[in-house]
């Protein structure tokens, strides 16, 4: 039977309030799943749903995204770090954190701010995608969300945030394509503001000797591979496994293949 099938949340009252909501399940080793932009409760889950009964699971919806709290705005890596510092304070021990793109960047704040994190599992953080440069995203986003652009909004996300190349988009887009429909946008507009104020800079995860796997996808496009080779470069206790013929999206694609990787490495 799976995991979560039919599971009530459960909920946490965070530093400032918010209300955050998680599925646990399974006994041992503690485990938090971090999901990325667009993502929730649901995101880990194919994933979580073929991991050994030996780990403790815990999947939060991060706060931004339903059911979970709004939260604050603006929205900045710091804020749930404290999250997570919650979990783990509510686990009693250091936990192995697993990150899934965006959630893989809040994994890496936790590490670096001195959280108890037992290890690091990080699906492609995108790194590259930070600083002010992303301020007219931001607002062009706002703007097209409040305007009901939802599919235009989504555009935008994927050439300027995740960078996927023009082709790839124009090759997954359908002539004559249904309405609009509503997306994850008060998330994404949350996740955008701590984009907006992070950085770029690489070296400074060198401070970060937590044992960690970073995971990407042999066919995703630049420039996330570059970015993955460079920060196993400077952290010291990193190392890669790459998945052949997948891209960004194997934690979805491809779960039982993730779930091996993540057993492999958190035992």
């Amino acid at each position: 039977m799976p995991l979560f099938t039919d599971q009530p949340t459960a909920t946490f009252r965070s530093f400032d309030g918010t209300m955050i909501h998680y599925h646990r399940a399974g006994d041992g080793a503690p485990v938090i799943m971090v999901h990325g932009s667009g993502g929730g409760l649901h995101s880990w889950q194919p994933v979580a749903e073929q991991l050994p009964d030996r780990f403790d699971l815990w999947l939060p919806a991060r706060r931004g995204y339903a059911p979970s709290g709004p939260g604050h705005a603006p929205k900045y890596f710091a804020d749930e770090v404290r999250d997570l510092g919650v979990i783990i304070e509510m686990i009693g021990r250091p936990a192995h954190l697993v990150g899934m793109s965006y959630g893989a960047t809040v994994a890496l704040h936790a590490a670096a701010s001195g959280l108890a994190v037992r290890s690091l599992a990080l699906w492609e953080p995108p790194l590259y995608a930070a600083g002010t440069e992303l301020a007219p995203v931001l607002s062009r986003f706002e703007l097209l969300t409040a305007n009901g652009e939802h599919n235009r909004a989504q555009r935008l996300l994927a050439e300027k945030v995740a960078r996927v190349p023009a082709a790839m988009l124009d090759l997954s887009e359908s002539p004559g394509a249904a309405s609009d429909t509503p997306d994850d946008s008060d998330g994404w507009t949350r996740d955008l503001e701590s984009m907006v104020g992070d950085t770029s800079y690489l070296d400074r995860w060198s401070s970060v000797t937590t044992p960690t796997l970073l995971m990407r996808g042999s066919d995703t496009w630049q420039p996330m591979p570059e970015t993955i080779e460079r920060l196993a470069a400077v952290m010291p206790g990193a190392h890669v496994e790459t998945l052949p013929g997948q891209m960004h999206f194997a934690p979805s694609t491809v779960p039982a293949d993730v779930a091996r990787i993540l057993a492999d490495f958190l035992c």
